[in-house]
């Protein structure tokens, strides 16, 4: 790292002032000094300015940042927003020095710096928590502290290790018990640990990629309102890549959109609405089309799933002994913490998982959910990762589209004549009704977007002229604004047309938002029921918490 001369320390000094009166004004207050130090020595001890000036970064002839500029002010928290696959990822791995700029400067205090991997980045005390968690299960909380820093000697002196430890707790915004093993923490625990991980570093500024996607509402606003506590007493600058309005708008100072690689706009949250903040993200205003529930009859009892128990992968139980009836014309969704049995549960449904325990029946009869059962009785599924669970990668769209239906006139005679002109124009027919963008039906699935397989997925289960049964699990995860909207709207007009719907999702909004009845699963039982209109959000998040 190249220490800045005298002069350079001074206008570093100097630099810190660039942070807006209306952040300075909050952040002062809050650091508790006394008054007779100086507004200048204050700013000196705030975190460094961090910006982006024309940043661009291509893969080949595939532009995936063009041009972006970005500022994150000293002691600031600031929001990056944008669809899927807008370049957020790519542009604060360019910060990260995972990816070498085709183009641009980045500026700390504003001095154009080389950062060519994250040890450069580190030294800069910039620090990036991941979307997913990167502790090591086998050790203690202490154990994967010292893993981090790149000066852990060979031969560790615990004692000495342990006192510095329980004083950098003590002083933490996060406390959790230094001997505790990783695999006995909650997921709310182990993200405070990756977080204090950075701080551990002395990370001044700290890039957050989705810190709460795996996170109860509770949990997320106790850890983004702790950071947020940081960045007030100027401590830490934040830049956090978020999907969620609500905690945008809550917990950041400005944000900056992208849309498709490009700048799309800034500003502050205080001045900017969500319809302002969609708008730059799509390009233009758009309300959500809203999918009015109609009265449906739900008399009929479609799935009844009785004491049913099932094991995780280990062998140790996941699903102990739940009982789960959906009737038609009713969205019944499942929230819970990650982990929780949902998985299994949505696998033994579907197929691919054998149940220990318990029987399951649909429209009355025994059911085992198997291919020629699910055709009978008409079960459909959107499983979650449908590119790993529901589709075959290398295969052409036209090929996914008939999974279901291949071996059944009009696409095949005998159940063995395969009739391949019939598979593709159906197929083109779904293309267009499920606006599916994809080059062609030829294409192989497994070059799609990820909403773009999601919609395949779904104009296949979708598109049969009779559904009892559909078992949607996660479907919009990690999908652009549109594409969720889209997916939706189509599972509403299905539960509409009198589908009974099982909708499990780690999205409590989107559970809100679809369900007629929700249900909690915590640790592999359902331990709270409710219909959505008279649904408590602090119970079902101290639910969820396995509180």
């Amino acid at each position: 790292m190249e220490k800045p001369s005298p002069d350079e320390i001074e206008g570093i000094a100097a630099s810190s002032s660039v942070v807006g009166e209306g952040s300075m004004k909050d952040s002062i207050p809050s650091l508790n000094v006394p008054s007779s130090v100086s507004a200048d020595t204050l700013r000196s001890h705030l975190p460094p300015e961090l910006e982006l000036v024309n940043v661009s970064k291509k893969f080949g002839s595939f532009v995936a940042v063009d041009n972006v500029s970005l500022k994150l002010a000293p002691g600031t928290f600031h929001a990056l927003l944008g669809e899927n696959g807008a370049g957020k990822s790519t542009l604060v791995k360019c910060i990260m020095g995972f990816h070498a700029a085709t183009h641009g400067d980045i500026l700390i205090d504003k001095r154009s710096r080389g950062i060519n991997s994250p040890r450069d980045a580190y030294q800069y005390g910039i620090g990036m928590v991941y979307q997913h968690f990167t502790v090591v299960p086998a050790m203690t909380v202490a154990e994967n502290l010292l893993l981090v820093r790149p000066d852990t000697p060979s031969l560790i002196n615990w004692k000495d290790e342990l006192d510095k430890l329980e004083a950098f707790m003590a002083a933490s915004p996060f406390k959790i018990d230094l001997n505790t093993p990783i695999s006995q923490l909650a997921a709310g625990q182990k993200q405070k640990l990756e977080i204090l991980k950075q701080l551990y570093l002395k990370s001044r500024i700290l890039i957050l990629d989705e810190p709460t996607s795996v996170l109860t509402p509770q949990e997320a606003d106790e850890v983004l309102g702790l950071l947020r506590d940081e960045v007030t007493a100027g401590r830490l600058s934040v830049l956090m890549i978020s999907h969620k309005f609500r905690e945008i708008t809550a917990f950041a100072d400005n944000v900056t959109v992208l849309r498709k690689g490009k700048f799309a706009g800034t500003g502050s949250t205080k001045d900017l609405s969500v319809s302002d903040m969609a708008a730059m993200m799509l390009g233009e205003a758009k309300e959500a089309r809203q999918v009015i529930k109609t009265e449906v009859s739900t008399n009929d009892l479609i799935l009844d799933a009785r004491n049913i128990h099932a094991d995780r992968d280990n062998g140790l139980e996941a699903v102990a002994g739940v009982n789960l009836q959906i009737k038609t014309g009713e969205i019944v969704g499942i929230a819970g913490v990650s982990g929780n049995g949902q998985r299994e549960l949505v696998e033994v449904l579907s197929g691919q998982r054998v149940a220990t325990a318990g029987e399951i029946f649909v429209n009355g009869d025994r059911y085992t959910a198997t291919r020629k059962e699910m055709y009978s009785h008409q079960v459909f599924s959107l499983p979650e990762e449908p590119l790993r669970n529901a589709c075959v990668p290398h295969m052409s769209v036209a090929e996914n589209l008939a999974l279901r239906t291949f071996d059944r006139p009009p696409q095949a005679k005998g159940g063995v004549l395969l009739l391949f002109k019939a598979i593709r124009e159906t197929a083109k027919n779904l293309i267009k009704v499920f606006s599916i963008k994809t080059p062609s039906p030829d294409t192989p699935v497994g070059n799609l977007s990820g909403g773009n397989v999601q919609r395949t997925v779904l104009a296949r289960e979708l598109s049969a002229s009779q559904i009892k049964l559909l078992i949607v699990a996660n479907p919009v995860f990690g999908l652009d604004f549109a594409a969720v909207e889209y997916i939706h709207n189509q599972i509403v007009e299905a539960r509409n047309r009198g589908v009974a719907v099982l909708l499990v999702s780690e999205d409590l909004d989107e559970i809100l938002t679809l369900s007629d009845r929700i249900l909690v699963m915590s640790d592999g039982k359902f331990v709270y029921e409710s219909p959505s209109s008279e649904a408590d959000l602090a119970e079902i998040g101290q639910k969820m918490a396995g509180h």
